[in-house]
This record gives structure tokens, C-alpha cells and sequence, in this order.
């Protein structure tokens, strides 16, 4: 299978290293994974139409670790399951990866029952560059906040309520069901998970009042879908 396969699926969980600990479930239709943040205020899952990766459910500790092994591999590798383990090789190399007890890996709920969604807003190119250039020149911002009002939608970051503040404010395309208050999610959350799927193009992230936006993307056989929590 192609390496790149595999990186594909790892980069749209892993988000930067942000998401260490998952099961990987694969099956003959493909691979899946569900997660969440140690801080519970993301979670999601990818899915991949991959079918070369040995059925079963495994479980990575460390996904870092696993990257970087897999980037001393060529681009053709053969996966295999060891004992307690999955072999990957090439050519003229072989790594070995431990997999963990899933008994230590995070257990992800269920979003039974998802909000109406009264927000949407369209992520295009332009956008994701300004987010992505605003989040490095506001660094230490660690939400970013949206909010409409008489139909026009601004993205900020660096927003504070009751104070005046370095800030960066985003015109955005989208389209709302009345005025909305301001609410805030995670800045490093969205821009790990833009930089995953610069390949999609364009989605749209969808806001609820409720305090839950989700954004959800597919490209080139992956479905990746994200849910941030508000934070107060």
C-alpha cells in the first residue's frame, strides 16, 4: 500500500499531534478511527477507503511515535500484524510498532443526539489562509469567536467581551438564522484541522447557539468529521 495512505489518515486525527491515543478499527470496506482531546472540547472521526491494512482493532499510544517511524520507510509498504504489534516495511526496511491495551485508549461518546445548527459558514481557500496566518500572528490566542449580526459573520480572534484587545477580525461568507451572540471555540483545534485538509478545498463549519460547531470534510477516499465545544 502506499505510505501516503497511511500518513493521510494518521494527519487527519493526529492534527498536529494534538491527538495522541486511538483505536484504529479496519475491516474489509476500510479504516475508521474515533477520538477525542484530553481537554474533551474536540472530538470526531476519519474513515478511509483503505483496504490493504490488516483487519482488526489496534490500539496507538503514541501516534507521534508511529509517524516518525514510518517516515524512515519508502513510499510502498507492506503492513502486517505482529505479535501485539503491526509490522511495516519496505524494500530493505522493516519497523515494528507496539500497539497499546485499548483498555488505555480514551473512550469516545456518542453524540446521540447533535443541536440545531443555525450558523454556516464557508471555509474556502482565503479563508483557511487568513485563519491559519491570524492564529501564528496571535499566538497566545487560544479561542476564536464568531458571531453575525443583520446577516453579516465575522471569525475573531483575540476577542474579549468587556475589554479592548489585540485582535484580528475575519469577514466570512455565510449564512445565519438571526443575530448571533458571540461564542467562542478552540483557535489550535480548527487550525490543525484546516491544515489537515487543505486537499478538500472547500467545506463549511456549521455553528449551533447550543455551543457545538462541526466541520466536516472528503477528498480522495478520507471522511473526516469534527465537533468543537464551545468554551466559556
Amino acid at each position: 500500500m502506499k505510505k501516503s495512505s497511511i500518513e493521510g489518515f494518521i494527519s487527519r486525527y493526529n492534527l498536529g499531534g494534538e491527538i495522541e491515543s486511538v483505536k484504529i478499527e479496519s475491516t474489509d470496506e476500510g479504516m475508521s478511527v474515533r477520538f477525542i482531546s484530553d481537554d474533551k472540547t474536540l472530538l470526531g472521526d476519519v474513515s478511509s477507503e483503505e483496504t490493504d491494512f490488516p483487519n482488526g482493532e489496534f490500539g496507538i499510544y503514541t501516534t507521534s511515535q508511529l509517524k516518525n517511524l514510518l517516515g524512515v520507510l519508502g513510499s510502498d509498504v507492506d503492513v502486517n500484524e505482529g505479535n501485539a504489534s503491526l509490522t511495516f516495511g519496505d524494500s530493505g526496511t522493516t519497523i515494528n510498532y507496539m500497539l497499546a491495551d485499548l483498555s488505555v485508549v480514551p473512550i469516545v461518546p456518542d453524540l446521540k443526539q447533535l443541536p440545531p445548527f443555525g450558523s454556516t459558514i464557508t471555509l474556502n481557500d482565503e479563508f483557511v489562509s487568513k485563519f491559519v496566518k491570524s492564529k501564528g500572528a496571535l499566538s497566545d490566542s487560544d479561542t476564536f469567536t464568531f458571531t453575525c449580526k443583520d446577516g453579516k459573520g465575522e471569525v475573531i480572534l483575540g476577542y474579549q467581551k468587556s475589554m479592548n484587545s489585540n485582535r484580528i477580525s475575519l469577514n466570512v461568507d455565510c449564512t445565519c438564522d438571526g443575530d448571533v451572540e458571540p461564542i467562542s471555540f478552540s483557535a489550535k483545534y480548527l487550525k490543525e484541522i484546516l491544515n489537515a485538509n487543505r486537499a478538500a478545498k472547500s467545506s463549511s463549519m456549521k455553528v449551533s447557539s447550543q455551543g457545538l460547531a462541526s466541520v466536516s470534510f472528503e477528498h480522495d477516499g478520507f471522511k473526516s468529521n469534527y465537533f468543537l465545544v464551545e468554551i466559556k
